[in-house]
């Protein structure tokens, strides 16, 4: 089973669709953002809320097996930090940080009964780059980072591999919400060919994960070479 978090847009969704398309059992979780497709396969959840987490895995806790979680939920807010609205900011750490925890805690509890798990959290290069307005996006994306590997250790004995991605610019996803200027800028910033990255390098490197269970608690760099 496959479960994937913000699966109803962008890379959350080419993820979902992919893997679906392969023959997985998986669920796109999405909230805000409803399915534009058969939604058959996709239950709505807040994951920030861990009640709502918790009664989504006593749903389904029966029907579990091999779980593999990919955690692409996330929201951003741009604003400089001496300007920032403190409820929008927290909401984006309650989203991708609080929301990518309660989904790898609840769901290890099945994982280390079953002794097989696999968890990719979708990190950012912007927690390595330092962009301005982008703190709040920013801090809740280097936290997994620590989090990653402090689950890790706890779990490695049980057959568990979790796992970040820190991507890059790719032509899905938030790239949408910022101007052709500014992305013609950052195209050029690009060591490879000077473009974005497409989704497949995302999946291949994800696919990679899912069959290495000797790599955990690292964070692997997807950016074309841009630091």
């Amino acid at each position: 089973m496959i479960i994937i978090t913000g699966a109803s847009n962008g890379i959350g969704k080419y993820l979902h669709d992919h893997f679906l398309k392969l023959g997985n059992d998986v669920i796109g979780i999405y909230n805000s953002t409803p399915p534009k497709t058969d939604q058959n396969s996709f239950v709505k959840i807040d994951i920030s809320n861990y009640e709502q987490v918790k009664e989504f895995y006593q749903q389904i806790e029966d029907r579990i097996q091999d779980i593999r979680i990919i955690n692409c939920a996330g929201i951003n807010y741009n604003s400089y930090a001496h300007k920032v609205s403190i409820e929008n900011w927290r909401k984006v750490i309650e989203v991708n940080l609080y929301g990518t925890f309660y989904m790898n805690s609840i769901f290890l509890n099945k994982m280390r009964e079953q002794n097989f798990g696999r968890i990719i959290n979708i990190s950012s290069i912007v927690a390595q780059k330092g962009v301005p307005g982008t703190s709040a996006y920013a801090a809740s994306k280097s936290a997994l980072w620590g989090m990653t590997k402090a689950i890790a250790v706890e779990n490695a004995s049980k057959g568990i591999t979790i796992n970040n991605l820190n991507l890059g610019y790719f032509n899905i996803g938030m790239i949408e919400q910022v101007s052709q200027d500014v992305q013609d800028t950052i195209k050029k910033q690009i060591p490879i060919n000077n473009e974005f990255g497409n989704s497949l390098n995302i999946y291949n490197a994800i696919n990679f994960l899912f069959n290495s269970p000797y790599i955990t608690g690292t964070s692997i760099d997807i950016n074309g070479g841009l630091y």
